[in-house]
C-alpha cells in the first residue's frame, strides 16, 4: 500500500510501483550504513523524499542498498546526482528512457561546439545506465528489453555525433548536404553496426563493434575535397566523442577492428576495397560477424545496397558443411586459451566458457551459414529470433529452442550483473566461494549454492545441444589424406603432401617418419607401441605443421622418441587422447624452449597427465611442499643442486604448457612463476647458509636476507625472467669475526658467501642452470659490493641513490630473511619511498630516464612490448612515479605489483579513473602477450616469419578476432598509453585530467 502522502508522486507505472524483484543483500547493516551516510550529505528534502519512495517499494530500496554494498558504478550513480535517482524512481521507465533520447538528440542539434556534444550525450549516457541497471535488476522490463535499450542508446549515441560532425563539415564548405538538417543522408558514408549492437543484444557494459564504409563518389562532398581523408577524420572524431575519457565519463567504448585487415587499413575504408577483400581473402568468422551487420548510421540506404552486396560472402549458394569446422575451431581455441574447457561456478565465463552465450550463438550462426544461402528465412539478425526460426523449419527441435531461449535470457542476466559492479567488458564470474556467495545475492539468489545449482543447469543443457551439433570428427582429423606416412623421402605424394602442410624440409621429414615407422628406435621395439605410433603419425603431423617451425617440431618430437626409456605408455596416451597430443604439440611447435626441455627430460610429461595439471595452481605451502620431497633424500650437494635444477624445470614446463593450454591465465602464471622462484630461493638461502656456516661458523648475532627486486619483486615473471637479487647483512660490530677454523672477518664473510650463493644458482650441473642472477640493483651496482650491510644499505638509499634506484625500490620485496631482520629491511625501504619528494624533479627525471632508453633500445617496433613508445616501460613508469610522489601523503598506494599500484593510486584520487582505465587493461594485454613471447620465441618477434600456432597463440592471449585486430588494437593501446605517459610525466608531472 503506497502511503497517501506520497502516492501523487508514484504512478502505477512508476519505476518504484513496477519493481517486482532484486538483488538480496549480503551485509545488511554495513550496506545500509554506506547508504545512509551518502543521504547524510544529500539536501534534506531530497533526503526525506529519496527515503519515502524507498519505503513505499521495500524491494527497490533492498536493491539500492545491495548497490551500495556490491556495485560501485552504480552507487557512484547514485551518489552523483541525487535528483536524477529521484526523477528515475517516480517516472514511467519506458516514458522517462524515450524522452531521455529525444532531449539529447534535441541539444545535440542545438550544440555549436564538440564539448557541449560531449557533455550532453555524457549525460544521456549516465541516466541511461542507471535507468536501465534498475530496470533490469528489479525485473521492470525483461532481459531482452533491456538489450534493446542498450542498443537503442548507443544507435542514438552514435547518430547524433555523426550528424554533429557532418554538420560542421557542412558549415566548413567540404559537404554541401541535400538537407541540412540531416546531412548524413545520400553521403555515401555508412556506418554498420556489428555483433550485438547489430542484432539489438548489447550487453550492460559493451563496447560498440562499428564498421565505417565510404563511398568514392560521395555524392554530397565539395568538389576539392578527396574521400579517404574526409571520411577517415570523421570517423576519427566520431569516436573521439563517443569514447574520450573526461571526468564525467564516457558514452561508449568504441571497436572500428572489425573492418577488415585492421592493421594495415584506415578507420574509414571504400565500399570498393571492402568487396574486393571480402570476394578475396573474407575468413569464417567475418562471414559469422556479417550475419548481424546492420546499418546504424549515415547513408543508412547506401548501408543497405552494400549490405546485399556483401550478401553472397556470407549466404553460400549450397550447405556449407565447411562452416561447422571453422565455427568449432574458433571456439574450441577461444574456450582453450582462457582454461574454460570445462563447466564451473567460481571463475566461469559465462561468454565463451563451456555452456556459455557464445555456445548459443554459435549454435545458431553455424546452422545459419550452412544453410542460409538456400533458404533466406535463416537470415536473421537476433540470436533467439534465429533460434526461432531454426525450429520454424524443423533445422532444431522446438526443445532445443525452448531450453536454448530459457539459458540465453539467464546467462545474459548474468553478464549484466557481473557488468554492473564495476562497468567492466568481463563475462567472469568471480573466482573464490566467498565472493561469489556475495555475487550471488546481488543476482538475487539466497546463497551461492541455490545460484549454482541453476547456473550448472543451464551450462550443461547448453553444452548438450552445442556439442550434439559438431559430435562425428570435432578434430578434424577423418579428413587428413591418405597417404604412406612410412614411404620415406622416394615417395613424392609423400613429400608432395608434406611441403602442402607447409613443411620447409620434407625430405627430412620423411626420412625421420620412415624411421618411426619402421620401429628404429628403442622404444618402438614393442609392437603395440609401433602400432599405437602408426595410428598417432597422421593426426601428429597435421599438429606440428601448424608450428612455427614444423621441421624443428619434428625435430624435437624425434628427440622426444629417443630419449624416452618406456614409451608405450605415452605413445597410446597421445593416440587416446588428441586434446594432450594437440597440447604436446603446441608445445614442440610453438615453445621452442618448453619442447627443448621435454626433449632432454621426458619425465617432466608426466605432470601433464597428473589430473593436478588442470586444477587449481599450487600456492606457496604446496609448492614448498612439493620441493621440500623432492630434496627429501638427496644424497650429497651436487644431487641437491640436480634436484633443485629439475624442479625448477619441472615448474617452468607445467606452469609454460598452462599458459599455452589455456588453464591458467597470465596473471596466475607470473605469480606462480615467482613463487617456484622464491621457494627455490628460500631453499638455497638456508642451504648454502649451513653449508658455508659448515665451513667458516657465524659472526655473532648474523642476519642475512635476500631482496627480491624487478619481476620477482613484483611477482609479474615470465618463463625467462632472471632474478634480480639484493644480498643484506648485519651482525655484531663488535665482534666482526666468525667463530670458524677458517675464520672471516665481517664484510669479506658476507661477500663470500654471497658469491657462493650465486654460485649455487648458476653453476652448469647435469639439469643445466637454475636461474641467472642479477645483482646490478645493489648499492652502487657493479662498482659496489656484491653484499650490502643493513646501515649502508639505508645510508645509500637515503643520501646517495638516484631517482631510477628508488622507482626499482617501490618493486623491492624481502623474500628469505628472520622475521626480525625482514621487518627491519622493510622499515628501510618504506621510510625511503615515504618521504617528501618535489614532484616535477621526479617527472623529469623519469622522463629522462624514458629518453635515454628509447635512445639505447629503440622505441619504434610494436611488438616490442616493454620498450615500444607507450608500451610497458611507459606504464611501469607511471605506476612508480604515482607512488614516489604520492607514498609521503599516502603510504597505502605503495604496491610491489604495477596493476595493484595503478589500482591505489585510482582509489586514493591520485590518478584519474579515465586514466586508471586505459593503463589497467593496457599493462593486463602487455602481460598477457609477454607470457607467450618468452614462452615461444628468443629473439625478436616477427610477425611474418611466426608460424600459424604461436599467431593463434597471440589473437587468444589478445582476445582478438584475427591477428591483423589484434596489431590493431596493440598500436591503439600504445598510442594511448603514450598520451598518458606525456601529460602526466613527459609534461614534468602535469595533471592527466586536465
Amino acid at each position: 500500500m503506497i502511503p497517501s502522502a506520497i502516492s501523487a508522486d508514484l504512478h502505477t507505472s512508476s519505476l518504484a510501483t513496477r519493481f517486482r524483484a532484486g538483488p538480496l543483500v549480503f551485509a545488511p547493516d554495513q550496506a545500509t550504513a554506506r547508504f545512509e551516510s551518502w543521504l547524510a550529505d544529500v539536501a534534506p528534502e531530497q533526503a526525506d523524499a529519496i527515503r519515502d519512495v524507498l519505503r513505499s517499494a521495500p524491494a527497490l530500496a533492498t536493491a539500492v542498498h545491495s548497490i551500495a554494498e556490491a556495485s560501485p558504478y552504480l552507487f557512484d550513480l547514485i551518489r552523483a546526482d541525487a535528483a536524477r535517482l529521484l526523477r528515475l524512481m517516480r517516472s514511467d521507465p519506458d516514458e522517462r528512457f524515450k524522452t531521455l533520447l529525444e532531449t539529447s538528440a534535441t541539444e545535440v542539434a542545438a550544440a555549436s561546439e564538440e564539448a557541449s556534444v560531449m557533455a550532453s550525450l555524457r549525460r544521456l549516457k549516465a541516466e541511461a545506465a542507471l535507468l536501465i541497471a534498475l530496470c533490469d535488476i528489479g525485473g521492470v522490463w525483461p532481459v531482452m528489453t533491456v538489450t534493446k535499450a542498450l542498443t537503442d542508446l548507443a544507435v542514438g549515441a552514435v547518430q547524433m555525433a555523426l550528424r554533429f560532425l557532418m554538420r560542421q563539415e557542412a558549415a566548413r564548405g567540404r559537404l554541401n548536404p541535400n538537407n541540412p538538417d540531416m546531412p548524413e543522408q545520400d553521403s555515401g558514408l555508412v556506418v554498420l553496426a556489428m555483433g550485438k549492437m547489430g542484432a539489438g543484444e548489447l550487453n550492460y557494459s559493451s563496447d560498440i563493434d562499428l564498421i565505417v564504409f565510404y563511398d568514392l563518389e560521395a555524392p554530397t562532398l565539395a568538389p576539392d575535397i578527396e574521400p579517404q581523408p574526409f571520411f577517415v577524420r570523421v570517423t576519427q572524431g566520431l569516436s573521439r566523442i563517443l569514447q574520450q575519457r573526461r571526468p564525467d565519463g564516457y558514452v561508449f567504448r568504441v571497436d572500428l577492428r572489425l573492418r577488415p585487415d585492421p592493421a594495415s587499413t584506415p578507420v574509414a575504408i571504400s565500399t570498393v576495397s571492402a568487396l574486393n577483400y571480402y570476394e578475396r581473402e573474407g575468413r569464417t568468422w567475418e562471414r559469422a560477424a556479417m550475419i548481424k551487420a546492420r546499418a546504424c548510421a549515415g547513408d543508412i540506404i547506401a548501408g543497405d545496397v552494400l549490405l546485399a552486396e556483401i550478401a553472397p560472402f556470407v549466404w553460400r549458394k549450397h550447405l556449407d558443411f565447411a562452416a561447422l569446422t571453422d565455427v568449432h575451431d574458433m571456439k574450441r581455441q577461444m574456450q582453450a586459451f582462457r582454461g574454460q574447457t570445462e563447466v564451473a561456478v567460481e571463475g566461469h565465463n559465462v561468454k565463451v566458457g563451456r555452456g556459455g552465450i557464445r555456445e548459443i550463438e554459435f549454435f545458431a550462426q553455424t546452422q545459419q551459414l550452412i544453410a542460409g544461402g538456400r533458404h533466406p528465412e535463416l537470415r536473421v539478425r537476433p540470436t533467439l529470433r534465429a533460434l526461432e526460426v531454426l525450429a520454424e523449419s524443423n533445422w532444431i527441435t522446438h526443445q532445443a529452442r525452448d531450453e536454448l531461449t530459457v539459458a540465453y535470457e539467464f546467462l545474459r542476466r548474468v553478464e549484466h550483473r557481473v557488468q554492473m559492479i564495476a562497468d567492466e567488458q568481463t563475462h567472469t564470474l568471480p573466482d573464490t566461494i566467498d565472493s561469489m556467495e556475495r555475487f550471488a545475492r546481488f543476482f538475487g539468489y539466497a546463497n551461492r549454492a541455490a545460484f549454482a545449482r541453476d547456473l550448472l543447469a543451464h551450462l550443461q543443457c547448453v553444452q548438450a545441444h552445442y556439442e550434439k551439433l559438431f559430435e562425428g570428427d570435432p578434430t578434424g582429423t577423418a579428413k587428413l589424406p591418405d597417404v604412406d606416412y612410412g614411404a620415406g623421402p622416394q615417395d613424392t605424394r609423400l613429400l608432395d603432401h608434406l611441403h602442402a602442410l607447409g613443411f620447409k624440409k620434407p625430405v627430412m621429414v620423411a626420412t625421420t617418419l620412415q624411421q618411426w615407422i619402421s620401429g628404429a628406435y628403442r622404444i618402438l621395439k614393442v609392437e603395440t607401441t609401433q602400432r599405437a605410433l602408426r595410428d598417432l603419425v597422421p593426426p601428429l603431423i597435421a599438429e606440428l605443421a601448424r608450428a612455427e617451425a614444423p621441421d624443428n617440431a619434428v625435430v624435437a618430437f624425434d628427440r622426444l622418441l629417443q630419449a624416452l626409456q618406456r614409451g608405450g605408455r605415452l605413445i597410446t596416451l597421445l593416440d587416446q587422447n588428441r586434446d594432450l597430443l594437440s597440447l604436446v604439440a603446441l608445445v614442440l611447435g610453438a615453445a621452442p624452449r618448453l619442447g627443448d626441455m621435454l626433449a632432454r627430460q621426458p619425465q617432466i610429461l608426466d605432470g601433464l597427465i597428473d589430473p593436478r595439471f588442470f586444477g587449481a595452481m599450487p600456492d606457496r605451502a604446496e609448492l614448498s611442499a612439493r620441493l621440500a620431497a623432492t630434496l627429501a633424500d638427496a644424497g650429497s650437494y651436487e644431487e641437491f643442486l640436480d634436484r633443485l635444477r629439475l624442479f625448477g624445470q619441472e615448474s617452468l614446463f607445467l606452469i609454460g604448457t598452462r599458459i599455452l593450454s589455456g588453464t591458467v591465465s597470465t596473471q596466475q602464471a607470473s605469480v606462480a612463476f615467482a613463487d617456484v622462484a622464491e621457494g627455490i630461493v628460500g631453499t638455497v638461502h638456508r642451504l648454502v647458509s649451513d653449508q658455508f656456516a659448515a665451513s667458516y661458523g657465524r659472526i655473532k648475532d648474523q642476519h642475512t636476507a635476500i631482496l627480491a627486486m624487478g619481476k620477482l619483486g613484483s611477482r609479474e615473471m615470465t618463463a625467462s625472467s632472471d632474478l634480480d637479487l639484493i644480498l643484506i647483512y648485519d651482525f655484531d660490530h663488535e665482534q666482526p669475526d666468525s667463530d670458524g677454523d677458517r675464520s672471516l672477518h665481517g664484510a669479506q664473510y658476507f661477500a663470500r658467501f654471497t658469491q657462493r650463493l650465486i654460485s649455487a644458482f648458476t653453476t652448469r650441473t647435469n639439469y643445466g642452470v637454475l636461474y641467472d642472477v642479477d645483482m646490478r640493483l645493489r648499492p652502487s651496482g657493479r662498482a659496489g659490493p656484491v653484499a650490502s650491510r643493513l646501515d649502508a644499505f639505508a645510508e645509500y638509499q637515503e643520501h646517495e641513490a638516484w631517482t631510477w634506484e628508488h622507482l626499482a625500490l617501490t618493486r623491492a620485496r624481502v623474500i628469505s630473511a628472520d622475521p626480525e631482520f625482514r621487518a627491519r629491511i622493510e622499515e628501510v625501504i618504506r621510510n625511503v619511498l615515504t618521504r617528501p619528494r618535489d614532484h616535477a624533479i621526479i617527472a623529469s627525471d623519469v622522463a629522462e630516464m624514458r629518453r635515454a632508453i628509447a635512445l639505447e633500445k629503440g622505441e619504434d617496433d610494436v611488438w616490442d612490448l616493454k620498450y615500444a613508445a607507450g608500451g610497458m616501460v611507459d606504464i611501469d613508469f607511471i605506476a612508480q612515479y604515482l607512488q614516489l610522489v604520492h607514498a609521503h601523503e599516502a603510504p597505502d598506494i605503495l604496491a610491489v605489483n604495477t596493476l595493484a599500484a595503478l589500482d591505489n593510486a585510482a582509489r586514493l584520487g591520485f590518478l584519474p579513473q579515465q586514466a586508471a582505465d586505459v593503463l589497467r587493461p593496457a599493462a593486463r594485454l602487455y602481460q598477457d602477450l609477454t607470457q607467450i613471447l618468452r614462452l615461444c620465441v628468443s629473439d625478436k618477434f616477427d610477425p611474418k616469419t611466426a608460424g600459424d600456432d604461436l599467431l593463434r597463440l597471440m589473437v587468444r592471449a589478445g582476445d582478438a578476432p584475427d591477428f591483423s585486430s589484434l596489431e590493431a588494437r596493440l598500436r591503439e593501446t600504445q598510442a594511448d598509453v603514450r598520451v598518458l605517459f606525456e601529460r602526466l610525466i613527459g609534461g614534468g608531472g602535469t595533471n592527466v585530467s586536465s
